[in-house]
């Protein structure tokens, strides 16, 4: 699907403007069609997962598994059909140094993007994270990368505290997403915090930049209760894709271990997916 300049740069807008009305969901599809389908319940963006990815293409999500040419073919595809403004989940940047993670940023933006992330893991379990003054030096190269370009594309920083088993995740989190910030990160996010008192206090550390917070799991957290902690961007990494593998999982192992198919039953019908499909690429084509 051809998307015009116009198109381009408005989707851009209505993302940046997004972050400035309040809390949002931000859901990640793994493929064209999921993503058809989130446009289709309205959500209003949407944002690529590594995971989702490397799972379908066979791989695990351990740092770069997937080449930097093959996810930005993936980013494009999603940027090109999803409709609505997407945020590619681009890990470090595809690159230690801070030049080298500009010319990917600069890549990124090019397959249509209204948003990215860069990480401050390493890949490196030894130094799980880069130095902050390196990690800073990384963030304000992508943010050179964009302002040279003179695009409206976000970029979010994230920091990986809680990921790689920092001994103060929650102290280091803080330190790290303000220093972000000053860097020039546009929203901040450290995946893995969940409790209110703590996804508050990241809040505050950055206003009035926005946060994005991560969920993958029933936590009892709700949308409602994350706006009035003042958090304006909520995803789910690779939840979705989980649980679609969790149901292939039930029934593929129900079937090699049982020769049973119970667990078909609760397989979305045939003719609605068809039927969805069928309508949503005629108002895509006019056919």
């Amino acid at each position: 699907m051809d998307t015009t300049s116009d198109d381009l740069a408005s989707r851009r807008a209505q993302f940046a403007q997004l972050h400035e009305d309040g809390c949002f969901a931000i859901p990640n599809p793994w493929d064209v069609g999921t993503a058809r389908y989130l446009r289709h319940l309205g959500f209003k963006a949407v944002a690529t997962t590594s995971s989702g990815l490397a799972f379908s293409r066979g791989l695990p999500d351990a740092e770069w598994a997937v080449p930097r040419d093959l996810v930005l073919r993936h980013i494009a595809d999603i940027a090109a059909h999803a409709g609505v403004p997407v945020n590619a989940d681009f890990e470090s940047g595809y690159a230690h140094e801070p030049e080298g993670v500009a010319a990917n940023v600069g890549l990124c933006i090019e397959t249509g993007v209204a948003g990215l992330s860069i990480e401050d893991q390493t890949g490196d379990a030894s130094h799980p994270l880069y130095d902050l003054p390196f990690a800073c030096e990384r963030i304000r190269a992508a943010r050179a990368a964009i302002d040279a370009s003179g695009a409206r594309v976000l970029l979010t920083a994230r920091s990986e505290c809680y990921l790689v088993g920092h001994p103060k995740p929650r102290k280091e989190a803080v330190r790290r997403l303000v220093a972000f910030a000053e860097a020039g990160a546009d929203v901040l996010f450290a995946p893995g915090s969940r409790e209110p008192d703590e996804i508050r206090e990241l809040v505050d550390a950055v206003k009035p930049r926005p946060v994005n917070v991560l969920i993958t799991a029933n936590t009892g957290l709700t949308m409602d209760a994350l706006r009035d902690l003042g958090v304006r961007r909520v995803s789910v990494g690779s939840a979705f894709a989980r649980a679609a593998w969790g149901a292939f999982i039930r029934s593929a192992t129900e079937l090699a271990n049982h020769g049973t198919f119970v667990s078909l039953e609760n397989a979305a019908p045939f003719p609605d997916l068809n039927a969805f499909f069928r309508n949503d690429l005629a108002r895509r084509t006019g056919v």
